[in-house]
């Protein structure tokens, strides 16, 4: 059973430091039911999750299957400082409300995976601001600059003459001393983040708690490019919040190949179910197509409702098999004759009148389903189905 639940945690990992200690948990649990607790934080820095943000919550969920209990941390206090993994500059301080406001978005998604009741937040002002001047002169002397500045981000602005504020060098020290005041057994984190998780056991052993955590790695999500990290600002990401149709519609459009990344670090389904399916897809038994359909069947159903993501399926089938318009979209009303190019950014179809041209040349816009080719067309007064690619329409009704 041990091995079991070992095989499990260890899917998809990137590393795991002192694994030693975490089978020696395990092993408490099943032979004695002692629990053990799993600690990962997130700074709410803006306020909404996507699906690279889940890899660490399906992890969780699995800790909790093998009877962990979740320390999930906001860190509304560091959130402030802003953590500097990763970054070339130094980053711009939130404001208390802007923390409090994400965070509250954070708690209301996160438990759409985990089981609240094997999970505590907590909020990491509630032991830094006590701290106070003394305290946080004291957890400075744990650690020199010489140390921190061998970390690879703060090297590399070092060297370049790039300002780094002493700020920056207490966020992993901050974030460290969580695991301090919370006596975490393991924390989970992104390979991005080693030096902050490791620093979380070089403090337990400076404040001598009695424990050194293991860390859990895990690797970072590609987006819907398959190339680079899901991100926002790369618009290559899947919302926990996008709507079913949305969220159902993106999943289909990735990669074969990068769907077996997306079952193994978001699909609930075990490492055996999984390798049955893939064995399924090479022996021509299962069509990689229904594979797809089944994993975003899964995860709609997550974040919405097994109604919600059937209902997506039959909408995809509908508007992408049988070349049909969706029944429902966004309708407005433009003065016209207007440029195609404009109204296709004043329906937030395109974010620009340049993208709009752009789309129009690679043939990815359609009025009534019929492709669009002239780039300066004008659409006269009457009524319109506007489209963008696959996914995007509007209903217009140009008026004098």
């Amino acid at each position: 059973m041990i091995q079991s639940a070992l095989r499990e945690i260890r899917r998809g990992t990137a590393e795991i430091i002192d694994e030693a200690r975490l089978e020696t948990l395990l092993k408490n649990y099943f032979e004695k039911g002692e629990s053990y607790t799993v600690k990962a934080g997130f700074d709410p820095t803006a306020p909404d999750l996507h699906l690279g943000h889940t890899v660490l919550l399906q992890k969780l969920a699995v800790f909790q299957k093998f009877g962990a209990h979740i320390q999930f941390l906001i860190g509304d206090f560091t959130a402030q400082i802003g953590d500097p993994t990763g970054k070339s500059e130094t980053r711009k301080k939130l404001l208390p409300a802007q923390v409090l406001e994400n965070a509250q978005s954070y708690k209301d998604q996160v438990f759409k995976i985990l089981d609240p009741e094997k999970t505590t937040v907590f909020f990491n002002a509630d032991w830094i601001n006590p701290l106070g001047a003394a305290g946080m002169l004291e957890l400075t002397t744990t650690y020199n600059v010489a140390r921190m500045l061998e970390r690879d981000d703060f090297d590399k602005r070092h060297k370049a003459g790039i300002s780094i504020s002493i700020s920056e060098f207490l966020y992993p020290l901050l974030q460290g001393y969580d695991s301090v005041h919370l006596k975490s057994d393991i924390e989970i984190g992104g390979t991005d983040q080693k030096f902050n998780l490791l620093m979380g056991r070089h403090l337990q052993r400076v404040y001598e708690i009695g424990k050194e955590q293991s860390v859990l790695m895990m690797p970072i999500l590609e987006g819907l490019d398959g190339v680079q990290k899901m991100s926002k600002s790369l618009n290559n990401y899947i919302a926990v919040a996008d709507e079913p149709n949305d969220m159902f519609g993106k999943i289909l459009s990735i990669s074969d190949t990068l769907m077996w990344r997306y079952y193994e670090l978001l699909s609930a389904k075990t490492i055996d179910e999984i390798e049955a399916i893939k064995v399924g897809v090479e022996n021509g038994t299962l069509h990689p197509k229904k594979v797809k359909e089944a994993l975003a069947l899964e995860i709609t159903e997550r974040f919405h409702s097994a109604q919600a993501a059937q209902l997506a399926q039959e909408e995809f089938e509908r508007v992408h098999a049988q070349s049909e318009i969706p029944s429902e979209m966004e309708e407005f009303s433009l003065q016209g004759p207007i440029w195609i190019a404009k109204a296709l950014v004043d329906c937030l179809l395109s974010p620009s009148t340049s993208q709009a041209r752009r789309e129009i040349k690679q043939g990815s816009v359609k009025i009534d389903q019929n492709k669009l080719s002239d780039e300066q067309y004008q659409l006269e007064l009457g009524e319109y189905i506007l489209q963008v690619g696959k996914r995007k329409f509007a209903r217009l009704k140009v008026i004098p």
